[in-house]
């Protein structure tokens, strides 16, 4: 074991718990471990600080990354950095690093499949029917058979590749890296191609299900046009970042029933106003950005965290940087 280090937590005053506890429990009492007091003057509670452990990579500010003149790590308590000012970051020289999509693969994964499933088996209109006392009405859909599209394939989009090929679905995927034929036989994949193989099989897919980070190139990658190449018996799945998606274009094509549905947990704007003409259409199911948010992945997480806190003190290089 090595130095103890002083950490300090930004903790989301929204969304304090289990994620705080989890931290807490994960760096234990090997390290100063000290919460971030939103209340008080921010300058001394940065005095010394080793390690800052910023929750989802929205709670760090410019002024903070000022006071961090001590600061070995800053390390994102999630996957994405979009909303993060990476660029002023590595200005100061501070190392960032983040909890990759391995941590929270698999609750994504199964927030993608319960949307599949929702929209398959029509449950918003189900809903009506109950309310209504009416039998045997909607008509639902199987999964098996459907070709199901993986827009990304990394550690999300290969959890949900296992889960569908158990339904029996037709799994295709892309991705900006070469997808091996291990992989390909691993998870059951019909097709493995590139980027410039989207707009085909967005024509042939049942259910688009998107697995991306967000940046420049990836922004609006479904839009009003790539929509349109889209069948009206087809789904749109998006666990991963609200922006990846035209929402105006989408709204278009779900009220036009030139697309049968969408499963949303993510939105260009969050929270998501609910009158959002989006929430109101009777084939979008949605949540409220809860695909990753677990009780074991909060405690995968943390424990990420802790390690890379623990690399620090050994003077190892933390794991999973970003700003590099």
């Amino acid at each position: 074991m090595g130095k103890q280090q002083k950490v300090l937590f930004l903790p989301d005053p929204k969304m304090r718990q289990p994620w705080q506890n989890d931290v807490v429990a994960a760096v234990g009492t090997r390290h100063d471990m000290r919460i971030f007091d939103y209340a008080a003057p921010m300058q001394p509670q940065f005095a010394g600080a080793q390690v800052v452990i910023d929750f989802g990579g929205s709670m760090g500010t410019r002024a903070m990354a000022d006071a961090a003149a001590s600061v070995k790590l800053w390390q994102i308590l999630g996957t994405g950095f979009d909303h993060f000012d990476l660029p002023y970051w590595q200005e100061k020289g501070i190392v960032v690093a983040n909890c990759p999509g391995t941590f929270t693969a698999i609750p994504l994964a199964e927030c993608a499949m319960m949307f599949m499933l929702l929209l398959a088996r029509r449950w918003r209109p189900s809903q009506i029917s109950l309310q209504n006392q009416v039998m045997c009405l909607p008509m639902g859909e199987e999964l098996g058979g459907r070709h199901l599209v993986l827009v990304g394939f990394g550690a999300s989009a290969r959890e949900l590749a296992r889960r569908a090929r158990g339904f029996g679905m037709k799994i295709s995927a892309i991705d900006v890296r070469d997808i091996s034929a291990k992989e390909q036989q691993d998870f059951g994949l019909e097709f493995a191609g590139k980027p410039s193989d989207l707009d085909q099989l967005v024509r042939e897919c049942d259910y688009l299900s998107l697995h991306l980070h967000l940046n420049n190139e990836t922004r609006h990658i479904i839009d009003g046009p790539r929509l349109k190449l889209m069948n009206p018996t087809s789904c749109l799945i998006n666990v991963a970042r609200g922006e990846l998606v035209d929402e105006t274009a989408l709204y278009s094509a779900l009220a036009e029933k030139r697309l049968a549905g969408a499963g949303l947990d993510v939105f260009g704007n969050e929270p998501v106003d609910p009158a959002s003409p989006l929430l109101m259409l009777a084939n979008v199911v949605a949540t409220p950005h809860i695909a990753g948010v677990t009780t074991t992945a909060s405690r995968r997480r943390a424990g990420c965290a802790a390690e890379n806190v623990d690399r620090i003190s050994e003077g190892l290089e933390p794991l999973y940087r970003v700003d590099q």
